[in-house]
């Protein structure tokens, strides 16, 4: 942990907040995640042993608590973890509104997009009545991230690396960008679609009701309204 060697309070908070990968890693357990493996899949390029670490020193710092759940091991934000939540909103608000621009092919992954899909999926949106499913076909994501099944069923979203087998609703084919920027509030559907980036089969006419089940971004309202210069 870097130690600025100031009394000031902004040091001090910056000492705990400010360390590399540590604000996407309360940025995960703000978003719900709490066993190891759902906190990882939410900062994938971040190495297990340096995700342990940084998870025993906001422990030590009293902002996460670590407490045996129905399935092993649980992580929590104490109550000095849960004041971070409008800082890491407001971060994400800001950089959507002065930072966020084209993305450099690096930042792009269709994990994490599939992942941020899946836990703000509007569930309340889907039919309640049955089972939906959506299939997701990215032509140019790394081996392996290719192909996602989204499971919405009871009011509970699962995502799915492997064909679940079950009647698909909608099918949508696109390039790891095309759908990340619709997701950020880069694009529209429609702009895509048009640039022959995406395809989409069900779902709706035009697709509508898979974008209302779906959503978009916490961030993409920030996006949109972007300062022009």
């Amino acid at each position: 942990m870097p130690h600025y060697g100031q009394f000031c309070t902004v040091a001090r908070g910056a000492e705990v907040f400010g360390e590399l990968w540590t604000p996407l890693v309360i940025r995960e357990l703000l978003c719900g995640s709490r066993r190891f493996n759902d906190i990882r899949r939410g900062v994938p390029r971040m190495s297990q042993t340096l995700l342990a670490k940084r998870l025993r020193k906001l422990e030590e710092v009293g902002v996460v608590e670590r407490g045996r759940g129905a399935g092993g091991w649980e992580y929590r934000l104490t109550k000095a973890g849960e004041e971070l939540r409008p800082i890491v909103i407001g971060m994400g608000h800001w950089g959507a509104r002065w930072v966020g621009s084209r993305l450099k092919k690096e930042q792009l992954d269709a994990g994490l997009l599939m992942w941020d899909i899946r836990r703000f999926a509007r569930v309340e949106e889907f039919p309640g009545a049955r089972r939906t499913v959506i299939h997701f076909n990215f032509r140019d994501a790394r081996a392996g991230e290719r192909v996602w099944w989204l499971v919405v069923e009871n009011g509970s979203a699962d995502l799915c690396r492997d064909d679940p087998g079950h009647e698909l609703d909608a099918i949508v084919e696109s390039n790891v960008r095309a759908l990340t920027e619709i997701w950020t509030g880069d694009s529209d559907p429609k702009t895509e679609i048009s640039a022959g980036h995406l395809r989409v089969t069900g779902g709706g006419r035009e697709g509508a009701s898979l974008w209302r089940w779906l959503g978009r971004s916490t961030f993409a309202p920030s996006r949109r309204t972007m300062p022009s210069s």
